[in-house]
């Protein structure tokens, strides 16, 4: 039970990553509130939110169900919509930025407000931010300043022990890998990897519960990349 008495908001905690993330902090004894788009399972231990990430507002909704202490936050949410360049609008680039970028950062520093000191903060980021792919301007682009932003925010908050974290996964077999590859790409994936399969969520939620641990608190401002051993 490491994390009995920690209270925890995972974004996009719904399916995926976030699920498999809700499930492991709960199991370590955390209070964890998460959002979700567009549906959410009950999960022993955890307080399902409403939150659509287009909508600024919604923040609130999150916060006021996390209350007063903040000890852990992990800002998974994210949108990839394959988009060529030729084909890039402003309105879809406001969107994206708005899920991926504006919205996790807006959470950081409200957030920030709220932990105490050795707080920990996770944003999952992409392997395609140094292995871009056609089509993923706009996801690589976000994910990139999400990237830069965490460097910052270990800087700024480093004085009350508070780390900050990027986990960077590689391919990992979620709707979103499958909905946005074309067939036969999880197993030529797999092939390309040190351990020869494609990545589970519950690989990507043990790193995030190093990071938020005890363990964790001499590791800030890093980005582990979570891949299997993927060589492209």
């Amino acid at each position: 039970m490491i994390f009995s008495g920690k209270t925890a908001l995972v974004t996009g905690g719904s399916r995926g990553i976030g699920r498999a993330v809700v499930r492991r902090l709960t199991a370590g004894g955390a209070r964890v509130v998460f959002g979700f788009k567009e549906r959410a399972d009950e999960l022993d231990g955890a307080v399902a939110v409403r939150a659509d990430q287009e909508d600024l507002g919604t923040v609130d909704a999150l916060l006021e169900a996390v209350g007063d202490r903040l000890d852990i936050l992990v800002n998974n949410a994210a949108i990839n919509p394959p988009t060529a360049l030729a084909d890039i609008t402003g309105e879809e680039f406001d969107r994206v930025m708005t899920v991926n970028v504006k919205y996790p950062l807006l959470l950081m520093r409200r957030g920030a407000a709220r932990m105490p000191d050795n707080g920990r903060i996770i944003n999952i980021s992409t392997l395609n931010t140094a292995i871009p792919a056609p089509g993923l301007a706009l996801y690589c682009a976000s994910k990139a300043a999400l990237e830069q932003v965490t460097k910052v925010a270990a800087r700024e908050l480093g004085d009350r022990g508070i780390t900050a974290n990027v986990v960077s996964p590689g391919a990992t077999d979620t709707d979103m890998f499958r909905d946005t590859n074309p067939p036969g790409a999880a197993e030529q994936t797999a092939a390309f990897t040190a351990l020869r399969r494609l990545g589970r969520p519950e690989d990507i939620a043990n790193v995030v519960a190093l990071l938020a641990s005890p363990d964790g608190q001499w590791i800030t401002g890093q980005n582990i990349r979570a891949t299997g051993g993927l060589i492209l």
